[in-house]
């Protein structure tokens, strides 16, 4: 399935261009066939609440050289990250979901509703090939119920839907804490290219969040989610027939073991089958990054490849415009957040 030398090189080193950490990848690949590499870059320490801003490099090349970064969002002290971009085919704007709160207020105290503001939704989006971005408008009114208290877009890629009734639907994977402290996975969807977005389904039972959807056959989606269930350190998944609206059949997947940690889906496009899936593959700890392939829509995950053995975190997946398959993973030698690295991975030709 895979073949070749895996390539890779680190697209940000923490410590460097005026950041004391980068985290939190995300990926996309324009109509126009640019790359776009998204992340936080965090000013004054690694955790995840204070001065964060987002950023973006540009490839146009294939991913052979890179823009420097730019700044997408700045809310100067205050935390604006999490990431999610969908590319419209129709349209060809990026639109880039992503979340915003006060760089006081820490995730304990906007869960327990002791913070002084909340999580709150916003979206971005580029007409010109990602190189500019329009002022992010307020959605949180749309998708955030009121008593929800922690919400999350992505991180990570969301899709557009290809096939079937709900052709066109963007749909952003997301999640969300309600009152009594349970993680939910959800979607948010828009059916007027990305002109209003709608709350979509969450998943049947909690203990999930961070998530990442991908259209199977027969017009469904699988919704790929991180669990926190204690005795089964795997990944969870659920079904959607209706476009995101609604999700059923909650399940471990156990083949995706998990450390507890973000991960990646995708679809490879025009193989009918095709999964791709990233995560540090490990039920004790965030280390060795693996990129596996299913080729039944992710009924068995036949084939691997380790992209990092040492430690290693969140990560993102595309399809570059010459097939091959990118991965921009966290990772590092002593702890996983010292570089944002990209992989480039080859496949065999399908007869």
């Amino acid at each position: 399935m895979f073949k070749g030398k895996i390539e890779q090189f680190d697209l940000w080193r923490s410590g460097s261009g005026g950041y004391h950490t980068y985290r939190i990848p995300a990926l996309a690949v324009t109509n126009d066939k640019s790359i776009l590499a998204f992340c936080e870059g965090r000013k004054h320490h690694r955790r995840d609440f204070g001065d964060i801003a987002l950023l973006v490099k540009r490839s146009t090349d294939g991913g052979a050289t890179w823009s420097n970064q730019r700044i997408v969002w700045d809310d100067p002290e205050h935390t604006s990250g999490n990431p999610a971009p969908v590319v419209d085919r129709q349209t060809g704007i990026i639109h880039l979901l992503l979340t915003w709160n006060r760089g006081d207020d820490h995730e304990r105290d906007i869960i327990a509703g002791s913070s002084l503001d909340t999580r709150r939704v916003f979206v971005t989006s580029s007409a010109d090939d990602g190189l500019t971005w329009r002022e992010p408008e307020e959605i949180t009114s749309a998708v955030k119920q009121p008593n929800w208290t922690w919400y999350a877009t992505g991180p990570g890629h969301g899709i557009q839907i290809q096939r079937g009734e709900y052709a066109g639907r963007l749909v952003i994977p997301c999640d969300h804490i309600e009152s009594g402290n349970n993680y939910y996975s959800h979607v948010v969807y828009s059916d007027d290219n990305g002109a209003t977005w709608r709350l979509g389904g969450r998943s049947p039972q909690p203990q999930v969040n961070e998530c990442e959807v991908v259209e199977i056959s027969g017009g469904r989606l699988l919704l790929n989610m991180r669990s926190y269930r204690p005795d089964d350190r795997a990944r969870q998944v659920a079904i959607s027939s209706d476009g995101g609206a609604t999700w059923s059949g909650q399940r471990s997947d156990t083949q995706l073991i998990e450390p507890i940690c973000q991960a990646s889906i995708i679809d490879y496009p025009n193989a009918n089958g095709l999964l791709l899936f990233a995560n540090p593959a490990s039920a004790a700890e965030r280390v060795n990054m693996t990129l596996r392939a299913s080729m039944d829509y992710g009924e068995t995950w036949n084939s691997q490849v380790t992209l990092h053995s040492g430690p290693s975190a969140y990560s993102d997946l595309a399809i570059a415009p010459d097939g091959r398959v990118l991965c921009l993973y966290e990772g590092g030698a002593q702890y996983p957040y010292e570089f944002l690295r990209l992989a480039s991975v080859a496949l065999e030709p399908r007869s």
